[in-house]
């Protein structure tokens, strides 16, 4: 991330939290603007274009984006009249904003992270699902309404929001993946970290009780587990945050013997 994209980023995070009255409809707002802005190559141009002067860029989002709410007109000036590195970083932290904002006015406690991970192992369990979702070629409403037929009654409304941005605006990536971004900035949001924890049972609740005072220990952050069960893991767990992988299953350290011994 550039220095330009870092202080820009701040300024449009300290829009968002300056801002009174952030509801679910406010982030929504923002990740619309999100998809109007990447589907308008014009508007994109003139808004990476440097030339043109940050009041000018401000009033033509005021314009384009008239319909939306106090809290959410604010962020969007101040992400158009921000210097950015890249059209594509702009859009990045515009999204993340959208999000942070739902976050906020679901008052989370976890329970996005684990909405949306359930989601993705239900998608990523059906492959035929995962194609519809995924296919570039299927039209976004389309895809939003099987969205809504999975999720009607069974998740929050902040969740149904976010899982109806993310599969209009994939960008080539997979469910998995983009739900795993939804997820961290929701958590980075309430200042914790999402934990991604690999077993072959269901640990019991003193095990995972340990594991969340030794991770809140090691990061400094509140541990939001995220679980998935898998027989292939022989014992132990595999647990990894962000880039972090601490595997203490007795399959790898097999693993790691056999290495040893055949050095």
């Amino acid at each position: 991330m550039g220095s330009a994209t870092r202080e820009s980023l701040e300024r449009a995070e300290a829009a968002l939290a300056g801002a009174s009255g952030v509801t679910l409809r406010t982030g929504e707002q923002l990740l619309a603007a999100v998809r109007a802005i990447e589907s308008s190559a014009q508007l994109r141009s003139v808004l990476a274009d440097p030339s043109i002067e940050a009041s000018q860029k401000g009033r033509l989002v005021g314009s384009i984006f008239a319909s939306f709410d106090p809290a959410a007109s604010a962020v969007l000036r101040t992400v158009a009249e921000s210097r950015w590195s890249t059209s594509a970083q702009m859009l990045d932290g515009l999204e993340e904003l959208g999000i942070r904002a739902i976050a906020r006015a679901s008052g989370d406690q976890g329970t996005i992270e684990s909405e949306l991970f359930a989601f993705a192992r239900a998608v990523e369990s059906d492959p035929e699902l995962e194609l519809a979702l995924a296919s570039k070629l299927g039209d976004p409403a389309g895809r939003v309404q099987i969205v809504d037929r999975l999720v009607d009654g069974r998740v929050s409304e902040g969740t149904a929001i976010l899982l109806r941005h993310v599969v209009q605006q994939q960008r080539g990536r997979r469910i998995g993946e983009l739900v795993a971004r939804l997820a961290d900035v929701v958590a980075r949001d309430a200042d914790a970290i999402v934990v991604e924890v690999t077993a072959a049972s269901v640990p019991a609740d003193a095990q995972l009780e340990r594991l969340r005072t030794l991770l809140a220990r090691r990061y400094g952050r509140t541990p939001r587990i995220n679980l998935t069960v898998d027989p292939e893991v022989v014992g132990g767990l595999r647990v990894q945050v962000g880039d972090d992988v601490l595997d203490g299953s007795i399959a790898n350290r097999l693993a790691d013997l056999r290495l040893r011994l055949a050095g």
